[in-house]
């Protein structure tokens, strides 16, 4: 049987790479040294140059061989932008190219043929599903892949260590100012929250929309200043793709049953409260909680004080009911969200540095009091896997998970056993992306795990009745349903899994 890479053998590897931002890598045991965030670009004092089309653009700023161009993924699996401008870069001949989208999802198939074709070099993205996924583990990429997450790629792009020569920006409206929003119009995504930080920092920035008013706009995520090139690009992107996998809260038993413990949890940890913050992120068990967690709150006469993360119709809800004060929104997971991030005062916009960069001085992940978050996989060391599976094919990427998991007050990730035939509870997690000084509490459907060095949070969920049991027994169990075991880790290193403050966490490798 073909030996397995450990954990340690892949940080050695670390050592014979390079990384696509170029310079050295630092592996995650390095001490942590933020950069300082460099102060946004000037305003061209000009109105910006209307487009043709996308070749224009092209020819405009000179984007040739070796270009690094920055896309965002508010439109998700029905984007259309990204697609198009890497179909022009194509017919032109364009090799070397490093994309940085925020993420990117199965709508983006044909990049994969770019990759073989060597037009794309490397990719430098938070998520990724599909065929460039699956293309990247095939080892198609002439370089590497790295997955930030959204936090470190803020902090990437406002430090000047990811330097974009020209972003890309689909937007539902913008005005001939430049000015532009998804939060308003028939293609509406919501707040384009990623892309602020592009805008800002970007050599060049290029903001397509589907509609272009003469009147000036009232509300816009990216200012008009901080655009050199308007295009109208008809449908960027349309809403009913915005909801896709991760982002569909699970309504089965299991899930019901983890919500209410979810509660629970929260309840005997003191967190149940007027003024409570808490996020969801992507994975069916955590949203599927929400409703749980806003019901709980209404009936005891409680008023969090805010709401953040991918946003979807249960939480426009709890602050419909009166349970929550205001929305915080870096992005929507469904149509009913992205609606109302134009109409409701309270649904306010941030970017991804207020979000949840590290360079942030107190980012809304600083804030939190609770986080619930799923997973692929965790280990006995409370490790969080939500980058690849059990046969080595990537299907994800850090997000948000390691940012809301370092800075919430109790961080809860929630799971079930098993996934795809394979064990979810594991001794040693295929890939670290979530360190697991980071996470406080594991729920499954089975029992909770509480991580070994919160002794006091264990003894409060215990005395509170709680089913608290070992993890080595929710290994046991998932060992037990699992009908897949996982593939060797072998093959050769082909992206790099980047902790938030920088330093590489783990390797991936080729199946």
């Amino acid at each position: 049987m073909t030996q397995s890479r450990t954990f340690d053998q892949r940080q050695d590897d670390l050592s014979r790479l390079s990384s696509p931002l170029g310079g050295r890598i630092r592996p995650y045991h390095c001490d942590s040294v933020l950069p300082p965030m460099l102060p946004q670009r000037a305003s061209s004092g000009s109105p910006p140059i209307r487009l043709a089309d996308i070749e224009a653009a092209f020819d405009l700023f000179e984007i040739g061989n070796g270009s690094t161009l920055s896309f965002h993924h508010h439109f998700r699996n029905a984007d259309r932008l990204m697609n198009a401008v890497l179909r022009t870069a194509a017919q032109r001949g364009l090799k070397g190219l490093t994309i940085a989208p925020s993420s990117m999802f199965p709508v983006h198939d044909e990049l994969a043929e770019h990759i073989r074709n060597g037009v794309i070099a490397n990719i430098i993205t938070d998520y990724m599903k599909g065929a460039v996924a699956d293309s990247v583990t095939d080892g198609d990429l002439q370089g590497l892949a790295l997955l930030q997450s959204h936090g470190g790629r803020a902090r990437a792009i406002a430090s000047g260590q990811l330097q974009i020569d020209a972003a890309f920006i689909g937007a539902s409206e913008a005005d001939e100012s430049g000015a532009a929003t998804g939060r308003l119009g028939e293609h509406a995504c919501g707040p384009l929250g990623y892309a602020m930080v592009d805008a800002a920092f970007a050599k060049h920035t290029v903001v397509a929309a589907h509609n272009i008013s003469g009147k000036r706009l009232t509300a816009a995520e990216i200012p008009g200043t901080q655009v050199d090139a308007l295009l109208q690009f008809e449908n960027p992107g349309s809403p009913d793709g915005i909801s896709f996998g991760a982002t569909l809260p699970l309504e089965t038993p299991a899930a019901r049953k983890i919500g209410a413990m979810v509660v629970e949890i929260v309840t005997a940890a003191g967190l149940m409260k007027d003024g409570l913050s808490f996020q969801s992120g992507a994975g069916g068990y955590s949203l599927g909680a929400v409703p749980f967690l806003g019901r709980a709150m209404e009936e005891r006469g409680l008023k969090g004080h805010f709401i953040s993360g991918g946003i979807t119709s249960a939480h426009i809800e709890i602050v419909k009911r009166g349970a929550a004060r205001e929305i915080r929104d870096v992005q929507c997971f469904d149509e009913i969200a992205a609606r109302s991030s134009g109409m409701d005062p309270w649904h306010k916009a941030i970017s991804a540095t207020q979000y949840a960069s590290p360079l942030h001085p107190n980012p809304t992940v600083n804030q939190l009091d609770v986080m619930l978050l799923g997973a692929i996989e965790v280990d006995r060391a409370f490790n969080v896997n939500v980058v690849n599976g059990g046969n080595g094919q990537i299907f994800g990427g850090p997000g948000g998970h390691p940012d809301a998991a370092f800075g919430a007050s109790l961080s809860i990730v929630t799971t079930g056993l098993v996934g795809g035939g394979y064990a979810k509870l594991v001794d040693h997690v295929r890939c670290v992306s979530t360190p697991g000084d980071s996470v406080d509490v594991v729920v499954t459907d089975c029992g909770i795990a509480v991580h070994p060095n919160r002794k006091h949070l264990h003894l409060t969920l215990k005395g509170a009745g709680l089913p608290v049991v070992p993890f080595e027994s929710l290994i046991e169990q998932a060992g037990l349903r699992a009908t897949k075991h996982q593939t060797p880790i072998t093959g050769s290193p082909c992206a790099l899994v980047e902790a938030r403050d920088g330093r590489i966490l783990d390797v991936v490798y080729t199946r």
